[in-house]
Parts: C-alpha cells; structure tokens; sequence
C-alpha cells in the first residue's frame, strides 16, 4: 500500500493495483494540501481506477471541487473512474459541482484573463518607463555636450522657440496672472476684514504668489501651449517620415529639434514667471486698495518689509525645473508616435496631462523638502 498524507485530517492512498482510498475531510482547510497532493500523485498505470470514498468524514464545496477537477481529469486522460461508498449527502454535493462545473470553469478563465490583463499592463508600463528613461539620458546627454561645446546648440531656431513659447505667451500669462491675484486677494479681504487684519493681505498675496501661484500657472499654461504644440509637431513629422529623414542624413533629431526647444522654454519660463509675479501682485495691490482702503504705498511698504527675497527665489528656482519636465514630456509623446494620424491628438492629451501632473508631483516634493529645511 502507498500512502500520501498532507495532513492528519485528510489522506489518500493507493490500495491494490487500481484502487484509490481517500479518507478524512475534504474541506477548505485541507485543500491546499490536498491539491499539492494530487497534483504530484503518481497514478496506477491502467485503465480503470475505483474510488473508495467511504472514510471521507467531511466534505464542503472546496473539497468537492478538488474531488470533481481530480476525476474529471483522469477521465480526460482515458480512464475509466468510478466513486463508491460516498456518502448522499457528499453525493449530493459531488453532484452540484459537477453540473456547474461549465460556470466555474467561465469564472476560472475571466479571472485568467484579468490577471494576464494585469500582467500585460504591467509590463506596457515597465516597458514606457525604460524608454522614457532612456529619451531622459539622452536628453541630459546632449544639454551636457551643448554646454561645454555651444556651437552644438541651433541658436536661431532656438531664439524662435523662445519667441514663440515666452513672448508670444505674454498676453494670457499676463492676464491670468493679474485675475489669479485679483481672486486671492479678494477672497483673503473677505476673511481678514473680520479680524481687522487687512493689512495680512499683502502677506497672503505677496508670499502665495511668488512662491508657489506664479511659477505653477505659469507651467500650466505653457504645458497647454507649448508641450501641446511639441507633441503635435513631432508627431506630425513622424508620420510625415521626417524623422527617417534626418537619421539618414547622419543628424540627431535630438540634438537638431529637441534641444532648441529645451534651451528656449528653460530661459521662457523663468521669466514669464517674474512677469507673472509681478502683474499678480500688482492684482492683488489693486483689490488691497479697493477693498481694504490700503494705499499703494502701505502696500508695498509691507511688501518690502515681510514678504522675503527666499520665497521669490524659491518660485524662480522652481521655474527652469518645471520647463525641463515641460519640454522633454511634450518632445517625447511626439517621438511615441507610430505612423497613426490619429494617435497625435492622443498623445498631445497625454503630454498635456502628463506634464500637468509631473509638475505638480515636483512642485510637492519641493514644499516637503523646503519644509523639512525650515525655508
């Protein structure tokens, strides 16, 4: 007689030439077991094998499926496989499972189906991951050779990167700066005239805006405008084939058309940022005076007086950053386009969204870091 025994609740073992006893409980709580049991059990060789179910004690639905799988199996396999000494209710059970078994077997699949989904998903991801890294490198590689060879650097296209993404954007950076400072000042003066603290709103407006309002509208916006624009122009000439093109030429359609726009919107953004600064204080002055009844002066007196030269620092250095992200997002969903005209509109949302989000993600990180620092 050969015995397995995963447990002493549970058991089975080989009787004779052809028949198979199983004993104990058949519940969940053995079913693990069990199953690593069968799965390694070496089956008699013949053709026919008799199942004594007799000492089986318990049985709930796990131990019956494992059962059902078990014998349906060894039928598959040619045998002929018969169950005696099962108890009816256990029968019963048996008999449950085995008319279902078409609808576990659909829930068994759905639920392969996700996980491979899952792992698909997965690994899209991890692969998107390593090329972005990789279109990063070589992005840093080429802004290191720019500046210690600037001949390498296209100056005209990049002055027209910077007339397109910084001048050309002064009129909506102006005006939504000046409305945002409007807003916040307004909103604070609701607050402030309660407690008689009108003169905190220069506080509110100077240190939010330079600090933290003035840089992110200003990536907001010219992640709309000008990280739209990279992704649909590239985009467009990887359908059009340019891009072949200029390899074939023995060029670098980084060095030639990405670097330009890196360099125009790191020196852009920064100052639409200080532009940005100052028309949304001034906004905020114009509210303070209307609102508050706090003259110019008394505004700018306090301006001068409380609001610290770190926080206009801290949203300067902040900008350049945030033209990187900007700029290498926009110029990379543009290089991921596959000959689909279609597929340009999608990437342009996503270089949008994208770099909306990485923005902000950075901008965060910044606050956290600047805090534990105590600036």
């Amino acid at each position: 007689m050969i015995e397995h025994s995963p447990s002493v609740e549970a058991r089975i073992c080989i009787i004779g030439d052809s028949m198979i006893q199983c004993e104990g409980s058949w519940t969940i709580s053995n079913l693990a077991a069990l199953d690593h049991v069968l799965h390694t059990f070496h089956w008699p060789v013949v053709s026919e094998l008799v199942w004594d179910t007799m000492k089986i004690t318990a049985m709930d639905t796990g131990g019956a499926v494992l059962l059902h799988r078990t014998l349906t199996k060894l039928r598959n396999e040619g045998r002929r496989v018969s169950v005696q000494g099962l108890r009816p209710d256990f029968g019963e059970l048996l008999q449950m499972v085995s008319s279902n078994w078409s609808r576990i077997d659909a829930v068994k699949a759905s639920k392969s189906r996700a996980l491979s989904q899952f792992e698909q998903w997965v690994s899209q991801k991890v692969r998107q991951t390593v090329t972005a890294m990789a279109f990063v490198g070589e992005c840093t590689v080429e802004v290191f050779r720019a500046i210690t060879n600037p001949s390498l650097i296209r100056w005209r296209a990049m002055f027209h990167s910077l007339e397109l993404d910084g001048f050309l954007a002064l009129p909506i950076t102006g005006l939504l700066a000046f409305l945002m400072g409007v807003v916040i000042a307004y909103q604070g003066a609701e607050q402030l005239q309660r407690f008689g603290a009108n003169i905190f709103v220069v506080d509110l407006v100077g240190i939010s805006f330079l600090r933290e309002i003035g840089p992110l509208i200003v990536a907001i916006l010219v992640a709309g405008r000008s990280g739209s624009a990279y992704a649909a122009e590239f985009g467009t000439m990887k359908v059009t084939e340019e891009f072949d093109a200029i390899r074939t030429l023995g060029l670098s359609p980084i060095q030639l058309l990405v670097l330009p726009r890196v360099c125009g919107l790191v020196i852009a953004v920064p100052l639409l940022t200080v532009y940005a600064d100052v028309l949304g204080v001034f906004g905020g002055a114009l509210v303070a005076f209307n609102r508050l009844d706090l003259s110019l002066t008394e505004f700018l007196s306090r301006f001068e007086e409380w609001v610290a030269l770190r926080h206009f620092l801290i949203g300067i250095g902040k900008a350049p950053f945030f033209a990187m992200i900007i700029a290498v997002v926009g110029c990379y969903q543009g290089f991921q386009i596959r000959g689909n005209v279609d597929d340009v509109g999608l990437r342009t949302t996503i270089s949008v969204v994208q770099s909306i989000f990485l923005v902000i993600v950075f901008d965060a990180m910044c606050s956290i870091v600047f805090s534990w620092w105590n600036i």
